[in-house]
C-alpha cells in the first residue's frame, strides 16, 4: 500500500548516507521514526531488527507473516518479534512491497546460485558480521543473525509456491518508514550484490533518515 510520509526532512534528528556494501547499526528509541530511503533506485537494504534491551527478541518473519496474514510488507504492517510482541509499525511507504521470504546473501549462496568462483564476493551476513564485531556494545552475536528483511527488493512467490528473484520494483527517492514500538536496534546491510538483479547489477547508496518521538 503506498502511503506517504508527513514527515519533513528538515526537522529529523539525524541522516546518514550508507554507501553500498557498507552497514549500518544504530539504536532508536521507542516512538522514534527511521526512514530507509532508496537514493537513487532498485537498492536493496537487508535488515534486522532488536530489542535493545535484550536483543534475543528480535524481528520474526514467521510471527509477522502469521499476524497479517500477508508475506509481503508494506504501510500497515506491524513487525512482530519472537515472542509476539509489537516491534516497529510500517507508517508509510512510497514503494509498496518489500520481502521478508528471500534471505539475505552469503558467501555459500553465491556458489550455490551462482558459480564457485563467486563465493568470495562481499554479501550481506559478512557485512552484519563486520558490524557486530566492530560494535560489541550491541549485545549481538552470530547466532543472533536471523530473519531479516529485505526492504525495496522484489522476490515473488510462484503458483507452485517457490520464489523468483526479478527487477527491483523500488526507484529513485522511494522510501519506507517505520515507528519503533520499543528501543529497538536497526542493523542494515546495504546489499553489494552483484549476480541478482535485485538492485539492477549496480549497488547503490540508501540514506537512513530519523525523528524523535
Amino acid at each position: 500500500m503506498i502511503k506517504e510520509s508527513p514527515r519533513q526532512i528538515t526537522d529529523a534528528r539525524f541522516r546518514e548516507t550508507v554507501l553500498a556494501g557498507d552497514y549500518f547499526i544504530r539504536t532508536i528509541k521507542a516512538g522514534e521514526t527511521i526512514r530507509i530511503l532508496d537514493l537513487e533506485g532498485n537498492q536493496a537494504a537487508d535488515t534486522l531488527f532488536y530489542n535493545a534491551d535484550d536483543p534475543a527478541e528480535r524481528y520474526s518473519a514467521t510471527d509477522t507473516i502469521r499476524e497479517q496474514g500477508n508475506v509481503y510488507l508494506t504501510a500497515g504492517t506491524t513487525l512482530m518479534t519472537n515472542r509476539g510482541n509489537p516491534l516497529l509499525d510500517i507508517v508509510a511507504d512510497t514503494c509498496g512491497r518489500h520481502d521478508t521470504l528471500g534471505g539475505a546473501c552469503a558467501t555459500e549462496s553465491n556458489t550455490m546460485r551462482y558459480d564457485l568462483e563467486k563465493r568470495c564476493m562481499h554479501a550481506c551476513r559478512d557485512s552484519w558480521m563486520l558490524a557486530i564485531n566492530r560494535h560489541e556494545d550491541y549485545g549481538l552475536k552470530k547466532q543472533d543473525i536471523t530473519h531479516n528483511i529485505n526492504f525495496f527488493m522484489n522476490v515473488p512467490v510462484t503458483a507452485a509456491g517457490g520464489l523468483t528473484f526479478e527487477d527491483g520494483i523500488s526507484g529513485a527517492g522511494k522510501y519506507v518508514e517505520l515507528t519503533a514500538k520499543m528501543d529497538t536496534i536497526v542493523l542494515i546491510s546495504n546489499c553489494p550484490q552483484l549476480n541478482n538483479p535485485c538492485n539492477g547489477y549496480n549497488p547503490t547508496p540508501i540514506e537512513i533518515i530519523v525523528w524523535a518521538k
